[in-house]
């Protein structure tokens, strides 16, 4: 059957899209990057990723259309090149790389951002990072998301000490993540991975998708900045803990 059945995969995969979609349209994808690995409990990282590109699509276009006036244009066009640059790298390595490799890195460096901003709080005068970080960044972020859709941390880490308002934020990297998504459609469909079993199970789960972009969208809206980061870290926090778990384990 061009479907998958198995209960367990459900159980993992619905609060995945979930978490994914309130990530989308709430914390730009500071939660987001756990949705692989909870779903890498049933399937393979690969298969994750592949089953999750038609659900990704759609939370990007919703939440684009929720975000569609809070958006930095300039920003915006210095990060996408550098992303896709970073998606042409992901498909290039993709098959000589481990998942757990990237995963490990990807945890790694999501905990060290956060020790950094803990250890050494930035002065509200603080210059804003240099470019040439920003572009190397944002290339990781393209990488690691077209490797397992954990392209958020490497981002955060640029946009978040450029201290956006929490709507910009979430606008701004919800048409930065557009883009780069609908790159990889054409990679994926090279690698083998957009296979008929994968996007019939990514049909199923579809329907979860506006549910969670939903509620992301009324906590943006409704959150202060202040806990809005704090929540943002945490998200963080979380997915760097998760991905050196599974990196090592």
């Amino acid at each position: 059957m061009p479907l998958i059945t198995d209960p367990f995969f459900y159980a993992v995969a619905i609060p995945a899209v979930l978490l994914l979609g309130v990530s989308k349209s709430g914390f730009g994808a500071g939660f987001g990057s756990l949705a692989v690995p909870m779903m890498a409990l049933a399937v393979t990282v690969p298969q994750a990723a592949a089953i999750l590109m038609p659900v990704l699509l759609l939370m990007d276009v919703l939440g684009m259309a929720a975000f569609r006036k809070n958006v930095d244009r300039r920003l915006l066009r210095f990060l996408i090149p550098f992303g896709l640059l970073g998606i042409v790298v992901g498909a290039l390595l993709f098959r000589a790389l481990d998942a757990r490799v990237v995963a490990g890195i990807v945890g790694g460096f999501t905990l060290l951002f956060l020790a950094q901003r803990l250890l050494f709080p930035p002065h509200p005068d603080s210059p804003p990072p240099p470019k040439w970080l920003g572009a190397l960044l944002t290339l990781t972020s393209g990488f690691t998301s077209f490797i397992a859709h954990a392209g958020g941390p490497p981002i955060n880490a640029y946009v978040i000490p450029l201290r956006l308002s929490p709507l910009v934020f979430t606008g701004t990297l919800a048409f930065f993540f557009f883009f780069i998504n609908l790159a990889k459609w054409m990679p994926y469909a090279w690698l083998g991975l957009l296979d008929v079993r994968n996007m019939t199970t990514s049909l199923a789960l579809l329907p979860f998708a506006p549910l969670g972009v939903w509620v992301g969208v009324r906590i943006a809206h409704r959150i202060k900045p202040l806990v809005f980061y704090r929540m943002l870290y945490a998200g963080m926090f979380l997915t760097g803990i998760k991905l050196l778990w599974d990196a090592f384990r």
